[in-house]
């Protein structure tokens, strides 16, 4: 605030300055004209006059015997100063006033400055305005972390073990070399931190800077990408000199994808800024000077992009996986997150990281943040149970809209809709248990129908991906059912889209049809690549083609007929539980089986929804984890809606 206000204070005084220059006020005289001031002359009333130029000033003596000044604008009369003499009139000659040397240049080059000055603003805000103006295109924008810098360390980093033993091992090199160069080994030359978004890649990095006695540069990849050609190499090189001077250190560089593409992908072949910029990367890490005692870490979630050249053993000789964590690393994570909050004495982390598979730890800092946000929304003193059942269901399914007016006939659709797919996962083989189901809308749902897996997974079996594909179905026909054809609507059209992509997967990647085969098919797949698609599969004969949306159509007809079966079997249940839907709102796992064995659901508050809290002896209600592949994804690996459920949209 204050260097803004002298600046503008500069800039006015300087306007102020330059137009009392250009207009400086004259003497308060009278004009008169020149046939007038001959006249005066002729009759005696004009003593004495001062000539500058073509101007002539003088003072004139009225018919009241007042003198009053008067000036007057000279014409090309060379007989002038003769006549004035002969009048005996005193005549004084004055020089032209000659304009400063230092303001003639100021005018002559004002133009050419100011356009110097627009084009050096204009510089300063395509490079982000960086300290050093116009003149440090080249110089390199990695921030050197000092000790006022909010220290992390590896006690604040949980659920990636294996990374941590990494990351470990290079800060004791930098700290004693001769424990790893007795046995003749080399420090590595770069760390590259892989993982999905939201895993800790950069507060891991934090926490390398925390726990190493080194300098420490942090600098994000899109910093070296300009529009300039060659001013990205040159920050490079100016990043990995600074290097030097600080040797031993690390340099941290953030979604380095930014600047580490393939090469030759882009418009321009290899000319184009982006590629040199790599190009001085590749050299500086292992050229024929290479730079000892630099470390350079890298983070991205995009692996797959990344030059071969930039992976290879002597640049980042060490790849570490960042993954999401699991069950153990969920329960160290929310307890890192957990410091910051009052809890209440009801608060089970256990239960809470077997009812979050697929959580990454941006996800759990979320829940723990929304649980702190419902506390105090009504006014509580510490962090309850209920909180963070009701964050995760937020997190998980969206935030409730209870605005949103349903007509009764809309009520009961959805309940018999989410009660179809509620019953049809509970009758299938392998199917994950049910943690969830409400006809509460909720984000861009109508209602959710939530399934949890038992344990830790890796890999889903072809009898797991059909119950899923069954479970999927069991929404649309339990409308056709009820309803008749006639009256089904596009609620299940997420659903559909869900199986045909589960099914073409099963048929075109995993190997799961008969006729096709175990191999992989694929149907000119393409992916947009600085602006250029790139075909990155074969292509398939007609016949093939036809022949696996055969097969696709076959594995989707056969998960709607076992919809049809079950729910034909079992309609009392279907009935069941949508009456009890329409009454509750929502229902639990666990209350959905107690109601399908006759038992009768007793609550507290009828009015109050559930919130699907679970007792500490609880195991096998769906509140166990899973890996992120079976929870949130389907075969092809594609995010579902609300953390792995089923919506009705």
């Amino acid at each position: 605030m204050g260097k803004n206000l002298i600046l503008w204070l500069v800039i006015g005084l300087t306007m102020m300055s330059l137009f009392n220059m250009f207009n400086a006020p004259g003497s308060k005289s009278k004009v008169m004209s020149y046939s007038a001031f001959m006249d005066g002359v002729d009759q005696g009333r004009v003593e004495k006059v001062t000539i500058q130029d073509k101007h002539l000033t003088g003072q004139y003596r009225d018919m009241k015997d007042n003198m009053t000044t008067f000036s007057v604008e000279l014409p090309d009369d060379p007989n002038l100063v003769k006549h004035l003499l002969e009048n005996k009139v005193e005549v004084d000659a004055k020089a032209r006033d000659e304009m400063p040397f230092l303001l003639s240049i100021l005018i002559s080059w004002f133009p050419m400055l100011l356009l110097i000055a627009v084009w050096v603003f204009f510089m300063r805000q395509m490079q982000g305005g960086g300290k050093g103006g116009a003149m440090s295109f080249g110089k390199s924008k990695a921030k050197l972390l000092n000790e006022n810098t909010a220290r992390v360390t590896f006690e604040d980093v949980a659920g990636c073990d294996e990374a941590k033993q990494e990351v470990t091992e290079v800060i004791e090199f930098l700290r004693d070399p001769s424990k790893f160069t007795r046995l003749g080994g080399k420090i590595p030359k770069g760390v590259l931190l892989v993982g999905p978004p939201g895993t800790g890649k950069t507060l891991l990095a934090r926490a390398i800077a925390g726990e190493a006695e080194v300098p420490f540069f942090s600098i994000s990849g899109s910093d070296f990408v300009e529009m300039f050609v060659g001013v990205g190499a040159s920050r490079v090189r100016d990043m990995f000199e600074q290097g030097k001077k600080n040797a031993p250190c690390i340099i941290f560089v953030d979604e380095i994808d930014a600047m580490g593409r393939h090469r030759g992908a882009g418009i321009g072949g290899g000319n184009d800024e982006r590629e040199q910029t790599l190009n001085q990367m590749l050299v500086e890490m292992d050229g024929f000077e290479s730079n000892e005692g630099v470390i350079l870490v890298a983070a991205t979630n995009r692996p797959d992009v990344l030059d071969p050249a930039l992976l290879r053993p002597g640049r980042f000789d060490r790849q570490v996986v960042v993954p999401r964590p699991d069950l153990l690393g969920r329960q160290q994570i929310l307890k890192v997150h957990m410091k910051k909050v009052p809890l209440n004495s009801n608060v089970d982390v256990k239960a809470l990281a077997r009812g979050t598979p697929g959580f990454s730890g941006a996800d759990l800092a979320n829940l723990v943040n929304e649980a702190a946000l419902n506390a105090a929304r009504y006014d509580r003193n510490k962090v309850g149970n209920d909180d963070f059942e009701n964050a995760k269901d937020k997190v998980m399914m969206g935030a409730e809209r209870k605005s949103m007016v349903m007509s009764e006939e809309e009520k009961r659709l959805t309940a018999y809709h989410e009660a179809g797919h509620a019953l049809v996962g509970i009758h299938m083989p392998k199917h994950d248990p049910l943690h969830k189901v409400t006809i509460i809308p909720r984000g861009r749902a109508l209602g959710v129908t939530m399934n949890l897996p038992e344990r830790d997974r890796l890999s889903q079996s072809r009898i797991e991906l059909e119950s899923r594909m069954a479970s999927l179905f069991g929404g649309r026909v339990a409308e056709e059912l009820v309803f008749g054809l006639e009256n089904i609507t596009t609620g299940a059209g997420h659903d559909i889209q869900q199986a045909t992509s589960m099914a073409r997967a099963m048929v075109t990647e995993y190997g799961f049809s008969e006729r096709l085969g175990p191999l992989r098919y694929s149907e000119n797949e393409e992916e947009i690549f600085l602006g250029r698609s790139v075909t990155q599969s074969q292509h398939v004969s007609d016949a093939t083609s036809q022949l696996i949306d055969e097969e696709v159509r076959k594995l989707v007809e056969t998960g709607e007929r076992k919809a049809r079966e079950v729910l034909t079997t079992y309609r009392k249940d279907l009935n069941l539980i949508a009456e009890t839907l329409l009454e509750y709102e929502t229902l639990s796992g666990k209350e959905v089986t107690a109601l399908l064995k006759g038992e009768t659901i007793v609550r507290e508050d009828p009015d109050n929804v559930a919130t699907g809290k679970i007792s500490d002896d609880e195991d096998a209600e769906g509140k166990n984890s899973d890996d992120i592949v079976d929870a949130n994804s389907d075969p092809k690996g594609h995010e579902l809606d609300g953390k792995g459920s089923e919506q009705k949209s």
